[in-house]
């Protein structure tokens, strides 16, 4: 039977109640169980089989994963997909450079690991560059302002709010359009009123982003 189940990491922490699925931004199929039989398993993934489909399907299609720098990559920045071309050259600081219309890594030696720590510095020094003036921006707008602002790269949310108004924001932001960045910066700055998603915190938000709906289902496209 397995010959026909999709392949899966099987995950064991003895101190997990129940057995959870989740995908990696890969798309592997992740099982978190406390311990549970082949058997078990064999059953969960058949049962769950048209959910794991669809989920992968879903992953596999967003935009901005990391690059495969094996094969024909391409970095989104700002909504827009450029090419991404690794050159090999002599000097032995490998080195990213942004050409307006593509990203060029320039290296002695294939080390993927190091070229995304140089991928993940591009996108913190633009978020750096970008975000401080966008968020002024709003603030003075919305008349909320935060207490700190931070930066930093992040595996599952974009922004957040701590309950003290710190606003940080993941550096992969600067792979979204525009519009939704703003959309992101305006969500954070409206949690110093409103600590929650219910109906008076959703009316600020569109009052600054009428169209914030379009934003969100944009921000779902992408992955972190």
């Amino acid at each position: 039977m397995s010959g026909f189940l999709p392949q899966f990491i099987h995950i064991v922490k003895p101190t997990l109640r129940h057995t959870y699925l989740s995908f990696d931004e890969a798309g592997n199929l992740i099982i978190k169980s406390p311990g549970v039989s082949q058997h078990y398993i064999e059953q969960l993934l058949l049962k769950k089989a048209k959910w794991i489909t669809r989920s992968r399907e879903k992953i596999v299609q967003k935009k901005g994963k990391a690059p495969n720098f094996s094969e024909e990559s391409e970095l989104y920045y700002k909504g827009v997909a450029y090419p991404l071309r690794v050159i090999r050259h002599e000097k032995k600081r490998t080195t990213l450079c942004f050409e307006g219309d593509c990203f060029t890594l320039y290296s002695h030696c294939h080390d993927p690991v190091l070229f995304q720590k140089h991928i993940d510095r591009f996108y913190k020094k633009a978020a750096e560059a970008y975000l401080p003036e966008q968020i002024e921006k709003y603030a003075h707008r919305m008349q909320r302002f935060p207490k700190a602002i931070r930066f930093r790269k992040t595996k599952r949310q974009w922004g957040s709010c701590s309950g003290k108004n710190v606003l940080s924001f993941n550096t992969m932001i600067m792979k979204l359009p525009q519009n939704v960045i703003e959309y992101v910066i305006v969500h954070e700055l409206a949690h110093i009123e409103h600590k929650h998603h219910q109906k008076p915190f959703w009316k600020l938000v569109e009052h600054y982003i009428p169209n914030y709906k379009e934003c969100i289902k944009e921000l779902h496209t992408y992955t972190t």
